[in-house]
Order: C-alpha cells, then structure tokens, then sequence
C-alpha cells in the first residue's frame, strides 16, 4: 500500500485512555537517567507544588508511539511500518504529566513530503487531560524508506 499524500491534516482520536501510574514513571525515569526528586519522591514532588510524582520530559512517548503509529499505518494514510526508521521527536507542555493522569491522544497528519525516493510524515499528538484540557503535543517525524533497486 502507497503511502496517501492527501493525509495530511486528517486527525484520529483514540478512544483508548492511558492511566499514568507513579511506579510507570519512576520506572520510565530510571531507564533514561532522570535522578530529579520530583519524579522519584511523593513528598519532593508535592513540596515543588505537585500533586504526585511528575513524568520525564520525554515520557508521553510510551503514549504516543502505538497511537499515532496506529493512525499512520491505517489504511487511510498507509505508512509502511516495516519500512520506518525514526526520524525526530520533540514535545511541547502546557503542564507536567503527573502520577493519576488519565490521557488521551488526537493525531493528526501534520506533513507529507517525498525525498530522494522516500517519505517523510510528521504527526503530531495532541496529549489530553480527562477533563479535555491539552497537557502536552508531541511531534514525530517518520522516514518511510522507499523501495531499493
């Protein structure tokens, strides 16, 4: 399946939430060297003004990665998965994702472009509270290798 050029600007809500769990963010926080109280220790965290223990920077990805990989190879857009290399990552905060979230994500095809005989897709994740609020966007840049020779 080709990849569809006219994707670009769809959006897919993922009816799926995720319940941010504190151990799932100290977890997360040891495997990428985060040593910040505010991730590891209840009572840091609430004396920095939080609630609970506090995400890492990078931790919407283990949201993101499945949902908007879902919305990338569905057949509306037809990423081929077997062919994706990662090409870049950043995030954007509206508030710090904190242990007792519930979260959804919106995706949304944000750029199609053909180079050199591949494909390269940005989406962007639109990561919301229970209450609908926005808390964080991620964007992922994609590289679809185009077929060798």
């Amino acid at each position: 399946m080709a990849l569809n050029l006219d994707s670009v600007g769809k959006s897919f809500t993922s009816s799926r939430t995720y319940v941010v769990g504190r151990e799932k963010i100290r977890e997360f926080a040891r495997a990428v060297g985060e040593t910040s109280g505010v991730c590891h220790d209840v009572d840091v965290a609430r004396a920095a003004g939080y609630t609970d223990v506090i995400a890492p920077v990078t931790f919407p990805i283990t949201i993101t990665l499945e949902i908007m990989g879902e919305s990338a190879t569905s057949p509306e857009v037809g990423l081929n998965w077997s062919r994706v290399v990662h090409g870049d990552q950043r995030f954007k905060y509206e508030r710090a994702i904190v242990a007792g979230d519930e979260l959804s994500v919106t995706t949304t095809i944000e750029e199609i472009k053909a180079i050199a005989g591949n494909h390269m897709i940005t989406l962007r994740g639109d990561v919301y509270a229970a209450d609908k609020s926005l808390v964080a966007q991620v964007w992922t840049g994609l590289v679809e290798r185009g077929e060798s020779s």
